[in-house]
């Protein structure tokens, strides 16, 4: 044990034992509560510890890409590519931030809760024999967080060093004691080869040759922008820890890429590939239909899905002068026509998102509880008065079409903000602009959606495009805050809020080039409640800042909700087995095996 530390309790929440005197050291962290799994444990409750390994597996994606490393901000990144490389620890797919050792065997935490040091199994080794390092996990800290995706400078600020602290002990420093998050932030850091980077270019995208790594696969075959194919390795360190048993079971995994949705489904039901989940209600409903299923060759189910499923919508550039008043957001808002999209388009299979923290306990209810009251109300006169009175409802039609009202109060809205109707068109009062929409879009499956809400912005004199551009171009547009409309999905399998909401949403990162915070959001209540959700220490506090950061959210339009089923949607040709179990937060597709 480090020096004045004080090791996490086996199975108990880690900062429940500071100042306890001689704890052994654990095997696992968690936020709240305690680790499901106690020390010694054999596998995972839903994995089959005898699954046969073999089999090949074909999967599909949409798009192309054109390159292997996926810690830059350069380049498109190969499908899968990311799960080459191994983290000090891995979570649990049926607890709620949850972890166990993989990379590391124990961790001890300071008892002023200020550093997190990791153990290193001796048994570590890259895929070229050489052992996993203290070096090489500080060499990834100061990799990533210099010369990465800007995402990970922003993820890390928390961490003030790392350094090894021991032949197999690597230290992580931090400069906040308040964040009960920042050992698990530690914990998943990717971990890369020091030595391989002494002699390679971190900040290059490369296809020619795949960079080292030390995962259950590694890098077969490419053929760039097309496939690629990824072998088990056979060797692999780490088979046989209890957080892998029953795992990586296929012995080659494939992924084609195909440039239209639509193909790639007729590709499916042709054979080409094997597991597909759908994410489109009309293909569900319709698209499935064929000798193939009808002979049960594929199989197609609906599984529950339990995932927070956090926010997927449209997410306005508040950065545009035109989008910066939360009045023109809440009227474009308006002109989406839910109840009748849900029954003449998605045949009655979703319900409407109400929450950043869909499927949580973060999500805001009601009127404001006292605790979020007293964070928010220093910023009363910046916020919407409703905020504080009334609970957050979103548009309601009666599914005919008929969205009158709801245009109505648009038009209201757009007035207000200084937007007025003149020959048909909807123009600034003060400099006659003419207020213009894109929807940019990398897929087809939301023209249906786009094209019912440009109908009725037309009706306001809104003018409205929608494009559709490739990977790259929508990247790098992206990148540089070039849109006006986008869909994304945000916080999906996030359970507990915490520092990853400071990229999303912070201030200081509106305008960081590739950054998360995609809306451009610069709100000192938004900013308030993430300084309060890092901070807190009790389970009632996090609740607070997490619901009071939900209410600002919805109040101030950065995104327009879309919806979520409550099921994984899938369809596989019948060469599989599974586990009798599926986790609750995860499909589980990494269990399955080829029968």
């Amino acid at each position: 044990m480090v020096k004045g530390r004080v090791a996490l309790a086996a199975g108990v929440a880690w900062w429940a034992m500071a100042g306890a005197a001689d704890a052994a050291p654990s095997h696992c962290l968690t936020l709240y509560g305690e680790c499901k799994y106690k020390p010694g444990f054999a596998h995972f409750d839903y994995v089959n510890p005898r699954a046969p390994k073999g089999g090949e597996v074909k999967l599909a994606e949409v798009g192309t890409f054109d390159t292997l490393n996926p810690f830059i901000l350069k380049g498109v990144k190969a499908p899968g590519v990311q799960t080459l490389y191994e983290s000090l620890m891995i979570p649990s797919l049926d607890e709620a931030e949850t972890m166990y050792g993989l990379v590391a065997e124990s961790v001890d935490i300071a008892a002023d809760r200020s550093a997190a040091t990791f153990v290193l199994r001796r048994q570590a080794r890259w895929h070229d024999g050489t052992p996993i390092t203290p070096e090489d996990v500080v060499f990834s800290y100061t990799a990533l967080k210099d010369k990465g995706d800007p995402t990970y400078r922003i993820l890390y600020a928390p961490i003030t060093r790392v350094e090894k602290t021991g032949p197999r002990a690597v230290t992580f420093t931090f400069n906040d004691t308040k964040n009960r998050e920042l050992p698990l932030l530690a914990a998943q850091m990717p971990i890369l080869p020091k030595h391989y980077y002494d002699t390679h270019d971190f900040e290059k995208t490369t296809l020619d040759e795949p960079p080292l790594s030390s995962g259950a696969y590694r890098v077969e075959q490419v053929d760039p922008g097309r496939s690629i194919t990824y072998a088990r390795v056979k060797d692999y360190w780490g088979a046989q820890l209890p957080v892998n048993v029953g795992q990586n079971n296929f012995d080659r995994l494939t992924y084609e890429m195909y440039r239209d949705e639509n193909v790639a489904l007729e590709a499916f039901k042709a054979g080409a590939y094997d597991f597909r989940q759908e994410y489109v209600a009309r293909n569900w409903a319709n698209a499935y239909d064929s000798p193939a299923l009808r002979e049960g060759k594929f199989i197609k189910r609906a599984v529950p899905d339990g995932v927070p499923q956090g926010m997927q919508g449209f997410v306005f550039n508040t950065r545009q002068a035109k989008l910066a008043d939360p009045r023109v957001r809440e009227a474009i808002d308006l002109t989406l026509d839910f109840a009748w999209l849900n029954k003449t388009i998605f045949y009655g299979a979703y319900m409407r998102n109400t929450s950043y923290f869909q499927n949580t306990p973060f999500a805001a209810e009601g009127v404001p509880a006292p605790q979020e009251k007293a964070l928010l109300s220093p910023y009363a006169d910046a916020l919407p008065p409703a905020l504080f009175t009334q609970p957050f409802r979103l548009p309601e039609t009666d599914g005919t079409g008929n969205n009158r009202a709801n245009l109505i109060r648009a038009q209201q809205l757009l007035e207000e903000a200084g937007w007025v109707l003149r020959d048909g068109k909807r123009v600034n009062a003060r400099t006659g602009e003419v207020l213009t929409l894109e929807f940019m879009l990398r897929q087809p499956t939301m023209e249906r959606v786009v094209g019912q809400m440009r109908h009725n912005l037309d009706k306001l004199g809104i003018a409205t495009t929608l494009r559709r551009v490739d990977d790259a171009q929508y990247q790098k547009r992206v990148d540089d805050h070039d849109f006006d409309i986008i869909s994304a999905w945000i916080n999906r399998g996030v359970f507990y809020p915490g520092a990853e909401q400071v990229s999303l949403w912070h201030s200081a990162q509106a305008d960081v080039k590739g950054g998360n915070n995609l809306a451009g959001a610069k709100n000192p209540a938004v900013d308030a409640a993430l300084a309060a959700l890092t901070k807190a220490q009790t389970l009632p506090e996090l609740t607070a800042a997490g619901r009071a950061l939900d209410r600002v959210l919805l109040f101030e339009h950065y995104m327009i909700p879309h919806w979520h089923s409550g099921f994984f949607r899938i369809a596989y040709w019948d060469k599989f087995g599974m586990p009798q179990v599926t986790p609750r937060y995860n499909l589980g597709f990494g269990t399955w095996w080829v029968k």
